[in-house]
């Protein structure tokens, strides 16, 4: 098999929240649904941009967890593109809290990083300088 793309997925323990987090924050796009019986969420595909990724429950028949509250993560998504400092803002109005605020930093991008309100980190960059 010769893969076409990476598509990450978060690991939930509230899929629904982070839809919609994603979906405000981000301007993400639905783009698929699975709900169990109850109505919730067991997985979804989502859309920024051209970039898809996938949202997930904590499914007994997984190993995944979602990650801790603490901003440990071993794995950060990285948004990159334009308006670092207000789409940081609209995140953090909608729950998000900053770990790191936006700095312009020496290899040229604006970078902060934040953390959702279902504990997933994501670096907010953009290109600021191609000195």
């Amino acid at each position: 098999m010769k893969p076409k793309m990476i598509i990450p997925m978060l690991v939930c323990k509230n899929p629904g929240a982070e839809i919609e987090f994603c979906k405000d924050a981000f301007d993400a796009v639905e783009l698929s649904r699975r709900e169990g019986k109850d109505g919730t969420v067991l997985h979804a595909t989502l859309r920024i941009n051209e970039a898809m990724f996938m949202v997930h429950d904590e499914s007994e028949h997984l190993d995944s967890q979602a990650p801790a509250t603490d901003g440990s993560s071993p794995v950060v998504i990285y948004l990159y593109g334009d308006e670092v400092d207000a789409v940081i803002d609209r995140a953090v109005s909608k729950g998000a809290r900053v770990l790191l605020p936006a700095e312009d930093q020496m290899w040229g991008d604006r970078v902060g990083r934040i953390i959702d309100p279902e504990n997933h980190v994501w670096n907010v960059a953009s290109r600021i300088s191609d000195d």
